[in-house]
């Protein structure tokens, strides 16, 4: 992967190469090292190394954008003019704004070395311990561990550069019976491989599966559900895209207020609810920038459950007289300190939810989406888990989830099949199934 200088050296290269008044490009290397494993054993294993480089030029405020992946200065200088024919051809653009001039950017630490080193000799271990956990029980296990480290800048003809890097691993694994009748998962990302263990996420996704064991059929309806961090994770990160400013004030938008203006300001959600996002998190990795080449900061979304703050780009920003503000990303959902089996013994009737998934928007105003539960459904009586129960179809959006929030337990990191965050396991009524899914 390139240094900090061999970046900057190469992101001027590019823009040396236009006349044209503006110029910004983004520069990537990662190399990523992988597992794959399925019927209890090894089938791919690999290291990829990628890079890219983003360019776009604009004249006029028409643009055009290119990317190429291979780094002589031949390469560049064509990608540079196929952006500049792609600008000349493209019709004027209303909302473009002039390019960032310099910009301070924080520093973020989101690197391990031992992440970035690690090779089969780190990782096999793990899978085979994940293996391990599901043939002591007779069972099977498919799965991926992965680990990745990159090397990023964002650069522009106004002067502005900025570097960073990051790490991350990620491990899951999905165990089923002989039959394929019963199924169990469990996952963990951390920015520190060593902070993986293969046997502790194997021993949790055979013993779902082992609980899931035929199944009953409840009928559909609204119940009270305890949802497991990765549940959780599955579904507030898609809140983030309604956040927008522009769209509540055009009306778009659950922030939208009846007759007009936006609900910045009210008070939404329990007290006990409070989103932001951190970049310096330590457990999450992130870049100093955001969209836009922005820097990137810690904000509030919701705090004691006040809507705080709405997501403005440069544009909508420019045009409302406010700030800028990077998306949210990099979401944390603080949480309380009960456990998981706390939370569960103060249901007297109700779900426990595994995970998600294929999830899709319903109606994006509302951010009503429909999915399905996997991996592992469980009825709850008397404050105990009793039963397995046949997956269902939910129709729900986040932001009703959170104001039906009744209790929370400790967060940890969360990365499901869609999407990930730092959260706490929620206690929330009136989770709405809609029907019954026999998939496994």
């Amino acid at each position: 992967m390139l240094t900090r200088e061999q970046c900057q050296k190469l992101t001027e290269k590019a823009i040396s190469f236009t006349d044209f008044p503006e110029c910004s490009v983004s520069l990537s290397t990662t190399e990523s090292a992988f597992i794959r494993f399925a019927l209890n054993g090894v089938t791919t294993s690999g290291f990829v190394v990628n890079q890219s480089l983003g360019i776009q030029v604009s004249k006029d405020k028409k643009a055009g954008n290119t990317s190429v992946d291979d780094f002589d200065e031949k390469a560049i200088r064509e990608a540079v003019r196929r952006a500049e024919q792609i600008a000349l051809l493209s019709p004027v653009n209303p909302e473009d704004i002039p390019p960032l001039p310099p910009q301070k950017y924080p520093a973020i630490e989101n690197f391990a070395d031992t992440t970035a080193r690690a090779r089969n000799p780190v990782m096999a271990p793990h899978v085979g311990a994940a293996i391990e956990a599901a043939k002591s029980k007779g069972l099977v296990a498919a799965g991926y561990f992965e680990r990745s480290a990159g090397h990023f800048a964002t650069a522009n003809k106004a002067g502005n550069f900025g570097f960073g890097r990051y790490t991350d691993a990620y491990l899951s694994s999905t165990v089923r019976n002989t039959a394929g009748t019963s199924s169990g998962w469990a996952s963990l990302p951390a920015v520190r491989i060593e902070d993986i263990s293969g046997e502790a996420i194997g021993r949790v996704a055979a013993e779902k599966c082992l609980k899931w064991k035929d199944p009953v059929r409840l009928d559909p309806g609204k119940y009270s559900v305890v949802l497991e961090p990765t549940a959780v994770g599955d579904l507030i990160p898609l809140m983030a895209f309604s956040m927008q400013a522009r769209a509540a004030e055009e009306g778009r938008s659950f922030l939208s207020r009846k007759g007009g203006g936006t609900l910045l300001g009210e008070k939404m959600f329990p007290d006990f609810i409070t989103l932001r996002s951190d970049p310096f998190h330590k457990l999450y990795p992130a870049l100093p920038w955001g969209n836009g080449g922005l820097p990137n900061t810690a904000l509030t979304w919701i705090e004691n459950g006040v809507v705080k703050n709405m997501f403005y780009d440069r544009y909508w920003a420019m045009k409302a007289g406010k700030e800028p503000t990077t998306f949210p990303s990099n979401l944390i959902l603080d949480g309380g300190t009960k456990s998981l089996d706390e939370l569960i013994a103060s249901v007297d009737r109700g779900l426990l939810v595994t995970r998600f998934w294929y999830i899709r928007p319903v109606n994006p105003q509302t951010v009503q989406l429909t999915g399905l539960t996997r991996d592992g459904l469980f009825l709850i009586e008397d404050g105990k888990v009793t039963k397995p129960v046949v997956n269902f179809r939910f129709n729900e959006s986040p932001v009703r989830l959170l104001q039906n929030t009744i209790a929370m337990g400790k967060p940890v990191r969360t990365r499901g099949g869609e999407s990930g965050m730092i959260a706490p396991p929620l206690v929330v009524k009136d989770f709405p199934f809609t029907s019954i899914s026999d998939a496994v």
